[in-house]
């Protein structure tokens, strides 16, 4: 049914008991600039995705990440566990396993490392500063409200010395479905409103963790390329993720007339010789590290002994060579 493509890569410059932690009221309750995503109904779309069939995480097994051996260690936005299932006591002695739906705990798959399991929102961590040797991220934080405050949390939760690892969905993801569903309701309806969710730009990324204290950024993109029967299948497989839009000025529903027309124009615009669709999924990949007094430092300023100009005689010397 799903054929999976990787397009292409590049890098861009740049001991806890279980515990329950209320989601506080405030966060994305109500809507506002600052607050895009209703987070409330994110968790309900969460929760219900949590109790489907495993078939719809393709994309998370596509975008796990590898780590090295750490202590302790905090998968932000875990989901059923779909890092902690490729890991094992070699990599990471526990893993402190947190999302903001509680049914995702009811159906995890099964991991050689011991876990611990706490319901909480990503912009309030319910733990204390300079806690894990490693936090870890996939495919989760694109749905928080407020970024900067997420990556702040991230940052106050680690040792000194500590990594975070995340992946999140980039700007460019669903490009197909969003034409095709803005025209298809231009033309039935006289105007368009969001259907897929915003999405931060790979500019911004590195910004926004040097501001939450993170240094030694290294921040890469990818593409995935799934392809589908059709329109129908796209918006059926993104339900059973628990990725539907939440954003609080999404449309609640879509005129049969307007669907019908933006699965004709979706084919038409971006379909398969075979009769499929494709749906791409752009993927930005983040490393940063909280500062330690071991990490090594840039040299001074000055303290250069070969400048660049330099390079330019380099034939010179080797023909004399």
């Amino acid at each position: 049914r799903r054929q999976i493509t990787r397009l292409r890569s590049w890098p861009v410059d740049l001991n806890l008991p279980g515990r329950k932690a209320n989601v506080p009221p405030h966060s994305g309750t109500s809507p506002g600039a600052r607050s895009p995503f209703d987070r409330r109904l994110k968790r309900k779309q969460k929760n219900w995705a949590a109790l489907q069939p495993a078939k719809y995480e393709y994309l998370r097994d596509e975008v796990r990440d590898g780590a090295v051996t750490f202590p302790l260690a905090l998968d932000l936005g875990c989901g059923r566990g779909y890092i902690a299932q490729h890991l094992n006591q070699e990599v990471i002695e526990k893993l402190v396993q947190v999302d903001i739906a509680e049914n995702v705990f009811k159906n995890t798959v099964e991991s050689d490392i011991p876990t611990v399991s706490v319901v909480a929102d990503e912009e309030f961590l319910p733990f204390k500063e300079d806690t894990f040797d490693l936090v870890v991220s996939s495919l989760s934080l694109h749905w928080v409200n407020d970024l900067p405050k997420a990556f702040r949390e991230i940052h106050h939760v680690l040792k000194p010395d500590g990594v975070f690892i995340g992946a999140m969905f980039g700007g460019d993801t669903l490009y197909e479905l969003r034409c095709s569903l803005q025209l298809a309701e231009l033309e039935r309806e006289g105007g368009f409103s969001p259907h897929v969710s915003p999405f931060v730009a790979v500019s911004d990324l590195g910004h926004l963790l040097a501001r939450a204290g993170f240094n030694t950024l290294t921040v890469d993109t990818d593409e995935i390329q799934v392809n589908y029967p059709g329109l129908f299948e796209v918006m059926e497989d993104l339900q059973g993720m628990g990725e539907s839009n939440c954003s609080w000025n999404r449309k609640p529903l879509l005129h049969r007339d307007t669907m019908l027309a933006a699965a004709a124009i979706y084919r038409e615009m971006y379909g398969n010789s075979d009769g499929s669709v494709p749906a791409t999924f752009q993927i930005f990949y983040m490393i940063g590290w909280k500062f330690h007094e071991s990490q090594a430092k840039p040299a001074q300023r000055g303290s250069a002994t070969v400048s660049l100009a330099d390079l330019a005689k380099i034939d010179k010397f080797l023909h004399q060579k």
